[in-house]
């Protein structure tokens, strides 16, 4: 979501005449663009802004700017206690970002952080910084109201773009060679735009270039509609992945969070999402140690874990945001538990994950590359459509191709193969479309 931001920042900025650089010295203006869910993200952000003062110090002229939920969340802090800060601007208030840099020049510090019922930004062409793949926002805000999260608070309440505007900048990236588009929303599987849901979304999405791979995140299991699930299973190109966040495998806990489904619905709509589309890769987000959490309680994730079989969660340790109804609970469970907690989470999701993936060597798979590996100069990468990556041996091979890779061994994170040959590239490419 803060990528697909900053690229309307981008495009706002671009349009008012400011060009960008990647040198941070030469930079008349920096700006960090912040996420508030978790307590570790804004104390990073303090530390960027901290960096930000040195360069500062070298250019008095610099403007610093702190966007996002971090702006919205703590405007007051951010103004008193960071001095060299100029610009504190709330993610529905972009628009404004040329006008208050043009006042910051003239030494007046810039704070706009109204959150906005209507602003989705959805006349405003996003500046593209990847030509593969690209985040498209269809709908802004959250009206659950878990009660560990900031969202509601921090972006506002949840609208929808028209269908016709996301279908209209999914075919102006596919014209321009894009190979993958996500759909992104606090609570995607929500977006209505009084007309159509999000199945309906999905399918038109789908329907505009069927080489074009269309993903989504993030969902809640309350929305998780069979209408939807059916969209995914009868559209090739919509990728077979799901994130679908748990949070804990206890009832107690689940109503403490105000998730509004239990551990039962949840098992029941993962066997109906594996029945209708048995190749599905399926994530998860896990909490550990939410207040009162106890070892009966943790016990019950776990056991979610083991029946489910997710093929990768992220985890994270139980953050009291300020001003959620958690925070009321106060924040019993010591750091050591949960810690502990945390890594059982995490030992036994790898083992499920390196499983999962073990069970992947020998198989042929379609990946679409992406770019250059992190580890090595001399492989690329790529991703499979149920969001697995793929390392493999450079050649011949081009970024934004899609590619059939034979897996010859993995980790709990990585696939690593290599590309099939020529003939071989097109023997199974015949074989998928006779199985099509």
């Amino acid at each position: 979501m803060n990528l697909a931001d900053t690229e309307v920042v981008l495009s706002i900025l671009t349009d008012a005449g400011y060009g960008q650089t990647t040198n941070l010295r030469a930079a008349d203006v920096v700006f960090v663009n912040t996420c508030a869910v978790r307590e570790n993200a804004e104390q990073r952000i303090f530390g960027r802004l901290g960096d930000f003062k040195r360069y500062k110090k070298e250019n008095p002229g610099m403007l610093i700017g702190v966007l996002g939920c971090m702006a919205e969340r703590l405007r007051k802090d951010l103004m008193e206690s960071e001095s060299h800060v100029d610009l504190v601007v709330g993610p529905d208030e972009y628009r404004r970002l040329p006008e208050l840099i043009e006042g910051a020049l003239t030494g007046e510090r810039g704070i706009a952080v109204r959150l906005s019922r209507v602003e989705n930004y959805d006349d405003i062409l996003p500046l593209r910084t990847d030509g593969i793949k690209a985040w498209i926002s269809v709908m802004r805000g959250c009206d659950k109201f878990c009660t560990f999260c900031v969202v509601p608070f921090t972006r506002g309440r949840e609208r929808s773009r028209s269908l016709e505007s996301i279908v209209r900048e999914v075919e102006h990236l596919a014209a321009q060679g894009f190979k993958e588009v996500t759909l992104l929303g606090q609570n995607v599987n929500s977006y209505y735009d009084e007309r159509h849901d999000f199945a309906d979304l999905m399918a038109a999405a789908a329907h505009i270039d069927s080489t074009m791979r269309v993903r989504f995140t993030t969902s809640h299991p309350q929305d998780m509609s069979d209408k939807l699930i059916q969209t995914i299973a009868e559209n090739e190109n919509i990728c077979n992945y799901i994130h679908l966040p748990v949070q804990s495998g206890s009832d107690r806990i689940l109503e403490l969070m105000n998730r509004s489904y239990g551990r039962e619905h949840y098992r029941s709509l993962v066997r109906k999402i594996r029945a209708s589309i048995p190749t599905v890769s399926l994530s998860t987000d896990f909490i550990a140690g939410f207040p009162t959490e106890n070892d009966d309680d943790h016990r019950l994730t776990l056991d979610v874990i083991r029946e489910v079989e997710f093929d990768g969660a992220f985890t994270f340790k139980y953050s009291p945001r300020e001003n959620t109804k958690s925070w009321h609970m106060g924040d019993g469970v010591p750091e050591d538990v949960k810690l502990e907690r945390l890594n059982q989470i995490i030992d036994l999701q790898r083992e499920i994950s390196l499983r999962k993936n073990q069970e992947m060597v020998g198989q042929v798979v379609e990946i679409l590359v992406e770019g250059e590996s992190t580890k090595s100069p001399n492989d690329l990468c790529g991703r499979t459509d149920t969001n697995k990556m793929v390392v493999f041996p450079k050649g011949d091979v081009q970024v934004g191709q899609y590619l059939n890779t034979r897996i010859e061994r993995a980790n709990s994170a990585t696939l690593f193969g290599t590309a099939l040959e020529a003939s071989e590239q097109r023997e199974n490419a015949s074989r998928l479309a006779a199985n099509a």
